[in-house]
């Protein structure tokens, strides 16, 4: 039997919808949100001023919202659906995290079509860690991760697979 210890776990998952504008899109984002995982999404605001882009220092531009345990392993299985359970290679890295992105909304299962919302397109970020991995966290005396203790890419593929039923291509 493998030692408990070298056991992955799904630590969180990170929904985030880019508007790059506030107002009516923004509130739209927010209930797209509310409606995939039935958690309240924050705000975003930018970090530095982009001319090109129209946006200024500390604008709102986006929503995101983190899920943790159960609900964040079956949010993730609706969003793999909505990709076909594909996910690339280059999408895992080096530390146990995989990212993706969904086109359209309406493709995740349980999401109707709303004229009012329109389509949005989202991106996913699931973090991927072993059990004692909260010593890097936590408040009073907080400590290094050894190598053994992080989750490696082959580590994290291999969950993937096994819990999520993921395709990984090439």
């Amino acid at each position: 039997m493998a030692n408990p210890i070298d056991q992955v776990k799904l630590s969180k998952l990170v929904i985030n919808i880019g508007v790059g504008k506030s107002g009516e899109p923004l509130e739209q984002a927010k209930r797209i949100i509310l409606e995939i995982c039935d958690q309240t999404p924050v705000t975003t605001y930018a970090k530095k001023s982009y001319r090109e882009l129209g946006v200024q220092k500390n604008s709102p531009i986006g929503v995101k919202t983190t899920l943790r345990k159960e609900i964040a392993a079956e949010t993730l299985k609706k969003l793999l659906i909505a990709r076909g359970n594909k996910v690339s290679k280059r999408s895992f890295d080096l530390t146990g995290n995989f990212s993706f992105g969904v086109k359209e909304h309406i493709e995740i299962p349980g999401t109707k079509y709303d004229p009012q919302l329109g389509i949005w397109g989202m991106d996913v970020s699931v973090s991927l860690e072993k059990i004692g991995y909260g010593v890097k966290r936590r408040q009073v005396r907080p400590s290094i991760v050894g190598k053994r203790q992080q989750v490696s890419q082959e580590e994290a593929i291999n969950f993937a697979k096994e819990n999520f039923g993921i395709i990984v291509e090439e």
